[in-house]
């Protein structure tokens, strides 16, 4: 869920505060929840401790027990060292320092990808809403959060072009429009475009707005524009946003990234292939055409959105002819 749950005015558990403090700095809902996960990890691990009352040696001794008995990877034991320093430094106003934890030495995988005959195996095993989003995945390097959450006024049909609105890292980039995803698309807005008139006759049609946007437009959350482009068949309760009479409100939110999962799973499985895949597999093939296709690799950087080109370079390691592209002697007549 993308949901963020509501938190109180002046709050006074440590959670909430690290949340509404997360919030005024204006990160991304999924960097919110990552960075609480580890915080209470770690609360936990030392026996529910106040942050404040521990220091650079509890640090260090729960991201040796990452690295050493949990058996994380080095992404995993980064991700979990960002979320304490950002509780410390920023938070808590505490710097931690001299850090000496047990690094993890369990490498980074190379990433799971198609082939593009099995991507389109995979794509052709899916129908309707689950197929459009599997496209747009595979077509355009989208994360599936991403595909789900664009609304009606990020599709530039004429530019042939598609805004991605906050994504990872909180940023937004521009991605292309394949062509043959015009037509499935226009008629995905219009089912969405539907269902908001129809809402709209009935007393709703609202859809949920980022804050400041509510409150500067707030006219626009019953606009065409605004409307996800994946709506939900059913309305449901937003528990970010009260009506007149302290309820939550009755909004159309998009489709959820579970159903769509599950979807992709059993489409591999139709498919016939046995790799461990899921959507993101799709991001990762598209990737790999475009470098076999022989785009540079800070143009393919910018079209996945990744803040270093680094994470980019790892798609050199599985393209078409083996690593690095390079062809096997013995291929060679």
């Amino acid at each position: 869920m993308d949901v963020p749950p509501p938190i109180p005015g002046k709050p006074t558990r440590l959670i909430d505060q690290l949340r509404a403090f997360i919030r005024s700095r204006n990160l991304a809902y999924s960097t919110e929840k990552t960075y609480i996960h580890w915080v209470l990890r770690f609360i936990r691990f030392h026996n529910r401790q106040h942050p404040k009352t521990l220091s650079a040696f509890h640090v260090d001794a729960f991201l040796s027990h990452l690295a050493v008995q949990r058996n994380c990877s080095a992404g995993t034991q980064k991700t979990a060292l960002n979320a304490l320093v950002f509780l410390y430094r920023e938070f808590l106003q505490q710097p931690i320092e001299n850090l000496s934890f047990q690094q993890s030495r369990k490498p980074t995988r190379v990433p799971v990808v198609f082939s593009h005959d099995e991507a389109k195996r995979v794509i052709d095993n899916l129908d309707g809403v689950n197929q459009t989003v599997a496209k747009l995945i595979y077509g355009c390097g989208l994360r599936i959060n991403e595909v789900l959450r664009l609304r009606v006024k990020d599709i530039d049909f004429d530019m042939l072009q598609i805004m991605v609105r906050s994504g990872k890292g909180n940023k937004d980039r521009v991605t292309l429009l394949p062509e043959t995803l015009i037509e499935p698309l226009l008629l995905q807005i219009q089912v969405s475009l539907t269902r908001h008139q129809q809402d709209l006759a009935e007393g709703y049609g609202e859809v949920y707005m980022p804050f400041a946007l509510a409150r500067k437009y707030p006219a626009q959350a019953k606009s065409p524009a605004w409307q996800y482009v994946f709506s939900a068949a059913q309305l449901s309760n937003d528990p970010r946003s009260q009506d007149s009479e302290g309820l939550p409100m009755r909004r159309r939110h998009h489709i959820l990234d579970r159903g769509v999962q599950r979807a992709i799973g059993q489409a591999v499985r139709r498919a016939g292939i046995y790799k461990h895949a899921n959507s993101h597999t799709l991001r990762h093939s598209f990737a790999t055409r475009l470098l076999e296709n022989g785009y540079d690799i800070r143009t393919i950087q910018k079209l996945l959105g990744h803040a270093d080109v680094k994470t980019t370079e790892i798609y050199t390691h599985v393209v078409k002819r083996g690593g690095f592209g390079v062809r096997s002697p013995i291929d060679h007549t």
